[in-house]
């Protein structure tokens, strides 16, 4: 990022929800906040229940786990700025600070695609080839895919966001978004950024898609699998293991397509923000109750570390 392309911007202002009325945006600081706080809790109970119990070592609450970084990071790169600009009006950032949103944005964006996809292929070996399971998913191979997942994330974040930041930008220095994303920023760019734009589409639909087919591919043999056990209660029991991360994926994907797909003409700025609070703020959310609520192995775990912490604390008492 050469000092000499700043052309005089030195911050942003991040137009967030200012067009709403003072007394909604005090009342969306108060929803967004409680969020904000069940997020941090419910993902970081997640992390620390599948480190502590025993019963939740195999590769399934690992990859759990990671996710559940991934969606702190994610949370904590966004909202925090988010709440500043409802509750004390702070909507300047930093030209560096909003290259730093950007960059984390974009890393955690696209690692948490291809995690997904890791933990479909998990639910895929689990199902269609059980016998096996133990041998393909090993420790060493876990490791792999889950540092295979997190990679890409580092040259995509560090290519987007430091050829965009390269460009002049105009005097207009304000971000028509709660964030620093790439399309809201482009927008201010007095520069031709026609490759830039054809990177960033074909970018877009490789990151997003090329996931998304695996998770499909992944799916369609499970569901072979599952038709084919005798059983009503094996189906039910098969089907289950994969159901919280089949909604997990489906809530992403949908809100990440909706937001990055519509036509522009059907896609209005104010349309962008909300489309764009369901994966960066409700889909953080809803992973902790998904994986939970719809889990027994994680109710019955977290019930036993709760027991246990309150045993250790009585007897220190």
């Amino acid at each position: 990022m050469a000092a000499g392309n700043w052309s005089g911007v030195t911050e942003f202002v991040l137009v967030s929800f200012s067009f709403l009325p003072t007394e909604i945006q005090a009342l969306l600081f108060l929803a967004f906040l409680g969020i904000y706080l069940i997020t941090l809790l419910g993902n970081s109970l997640i992390i620390l229940v599948t480190l502590a119990d025993p019963m939740l070592q195999s590769p399934m609450y690992f990859f759990l786990r990671n996710l559940s970084f991934l969606e702190l990071g994610f949370n904590m790169v966004i909202v925090p700025k988010m709440l500043g600009t409802l509750i004390a009006q702070d909507t300047s950032i930093s030209f560096l600070g909003c290259a730093i949103q950007m960059y984390f944005f974009v890393f955690f964006g696209v690692a948490e695609c291809f995690l997904l996809a890791t933990m479909a292929y998990d639910r895929y070996a689990a199902i269609c080839s059980p016998l096996h399971y133990p041998v393909i998913m090993n420790q060493g191979t876990c490791a792999k895919l889950a540092a295979a997942s997190w990679f890409p994330g580092f040259p995509v974040a560090t290519v987007q966001t430091t050829w965009l930041f390269s460009f002049p930008f105009c005097a207009n220095n304000k971000v028509n978004h709660f964030f620093c994303d790439s399309p809201p920023v482009l927008m201010l760019v007095c520069a031709n950024t026609a490759q830039f734009e054809v990177y960033a589409i074909v970018g877009t639909i490789l990151i997003i898609m090329t996931p998304c087919l695996l998770i499909l591919c992944s799916y369609t043999r499970i569901a072979a699998s599952i038709l084919k056990i005798p059983s009503a209660k094996g189906k039910h029991k098969a089907f289950s293991t994969c159901s919280s991360h089949l909604l997990a994926v489906s809530l992403f994907y949908v809100s990440l397509s909706l937001t990055y797909f519509r036509p522009k003409s059907n896609n209005s700025p104010e349309n962008k923000k909300l489309l764009s609070l369901a994966y960066t703020v409700v889909t953080p959310l809803l992973n902790p109750i998904i994986y939970s609520l719809r889990n027994n192995e994680m109710k019955n775990a977290l019930s036993r570390t709760l027991h246990k912490a309150l045993t250790l604390r009585n007897f220190t008492l």
